[in-house]
């Protein structure tokens, strides 16, 4: 097993609060899980962006087309392939054949290399694989090359009735790693195979509002379970519609929720003894890639962008115009790995925890945005950390890993639960 890196706040000395509570009640927490999942079915993966302050552990983002499954320790491989044999099961028990469509890069080697890595869990799982892409103008099979001198193959998508399919091939099952930033293709629609994500988890459809509020009621759940103040796992959370950042349209709205919500965390702060200066994130309601998001400290910041920071604001990925925005608390993270500032990133197939890393930034602070350029991964090994807590020794690494499991799961469930609510929502106009 590869080594774990120790973190330079993480593993001295007993465990915070919030984590020894997590460990002293685990056969309690997963009994709670095993009825949740009972009840709502996980998608098929996902990643959550988690946050430490050390007094609070939250997620930030939830991602339903993880795009980092290269950064993920090899060793636990094996526990990847198992999880997606239970995903696959539960979709179709006779599926043999498999159609993954990626994201339109040919560029973007560390993202084909994650496409690569979903393919050969796939392959391991009993599963015949192959890669339809949505890229216009592909007429034709291409090779791309990869950094470990190996070659994807990227086919174009065929449509044959309400099938999808590649020359020669008709998959049983459809698995998007494309998250339809820019729409959803016509090719995409009432197709008869499982598809999965399903469509209304791309953000044409979903957006981080709808999903932090479903969080927010799964947080209040469990912090009734375990006798927890639920904002210790659970950051505030605002929405503001109508945005035209280009126009200077909704100034007033987003700068009267930054007002509220700071004086929230404050109120908290001062009811924990925290001295730290609070903060908010303001992003794009919908979209991924780190883009449209800024630190506020101030609801005057958000007052008179200048023209560079709308710009910033305004588009995002494919891009798509930002007209609503989530203000939501910031949470510092007090980790460090080799001096970088870090942030756990969590990995789940199905209901499973499969893995994680760490994302490192040394051009970022404690209070920023980490998926930004200079970004770094320090894979970690979660299999232990996420079934073998120790409350009996502080510096046993996998307390703080099962930590960072027990809290990706909530988010896991609370995507369940957004994506439940969110199946009968009409469609949007087919991508052009």
């Amino acid at each position: 097993m590869s080594a774990v890196p120790r973190l330079t706040t993480a593993l001295s000395g007993p465990p915070p609060a919030l984590e020894s509570q997590l460990l002293a009640q685990s056969i309690s927490i997963e009994h709670w899980f095993r009825g949740q999942w009972q009840e709502h079915t996980p998608p098929f993966y996902g990643s959550v962006d988690l946050r430490n302050s050390g007094f609070k552990l939250a997620p930030v983002d939830t991602n339903l087309y993880p795009g980092g499954f290269n950064n993920l320790n090899p060793d636990f491989h094996a526990l990847c392939v198992q999880a997606a044999m239970t995903a696959v099961e539960k979709i179709c028990p006779d599926a043999r054949d498999a159609l993954l469509i990626p994201e339109n890069h040919t560029r973007n080697q560390f993202y084909l290399q994650n496409v690569a890595t979903i393919a050969r869990i796939l392959r391991h799982a009993g599963m015949n694989v192959r890669i339809g892409s949505l890229l216009p103008g592909l007429n034709a099979p291409m090779d791309v090359d990869l950094p470990d001198g190996k070659k994807l193959k990227l086919e174009p998508l065929k449509r044959n009735g309400n099938r999808l399919g590649l020359d020669g091939f008709d998959p049983c099952v459809v698995l998007l790693n494309n998250d339809l930033s820019a729409g959803i293709p016509e090719i995409l629609r009432n197709v008869e195979q499982p598809l999965f994500p399903p469509l209304h988890a791309g953000w044409a459809v979903r957006r981080k509002s709808k999903h932090f509020a479903a969080y927010n009621e799964v947080a209040e759940a469990f912090a009734k379970l375990i006798g927890i103040d639920p904002w210790l796992i659970n950051p505030y959370f605002e929405m503001c519609g109508k945005i035209n950042f280009q126009e200077h349209q909704g100034e007033e709205c987003l700068a009267g929720y930054v007002s509220e919500i700071l004086n929230d965390i404050r109120a908290k702060y001062k009811e924990y003894g925290i001295q730290d200066e609070p903060f908010v994130i303001v992003k794009a309601d919908a979209g991924t890639y780190g883009m449209g998001i800024m630190t506020v400290k101030d609801a005057a910041e958000v007052r008179g962008l200048n023209r560079k920071q709308r710009n910033k604001m305004a588009v995002v990925k494919e891009g798509m115009q930002v007209h609503e925005v989530l203000v939501q608390e910031g949470v510092y993270t007090f980790e460090t790995v080799r001096d970088a500032v870090a942030e756990p990133v969590v990995y789940m197939i199905d209901r499973f925890v499969v893995g994680g890393f760490y994302r490192l930034n040394t051009q970022r602070g404690k209070d920023q945005n980490l998926n930004a350029p200079g970004m770094q991964f320090e894979p970690l090994a979660f299999a232990e950390p996420c079934s073998s807590p120790n409350p009996d020794d502080p510096d046993c690494a996998p307390n703080r890993f099962y930590a960072y499991g027990v809290i990706a799961r909530l988010a896991l469930l609370a995507a369940s639960i957004e994506l439940e609510r969110t199946e009968s929502v009409a469609l949007p106009a087919a991508a052009a």
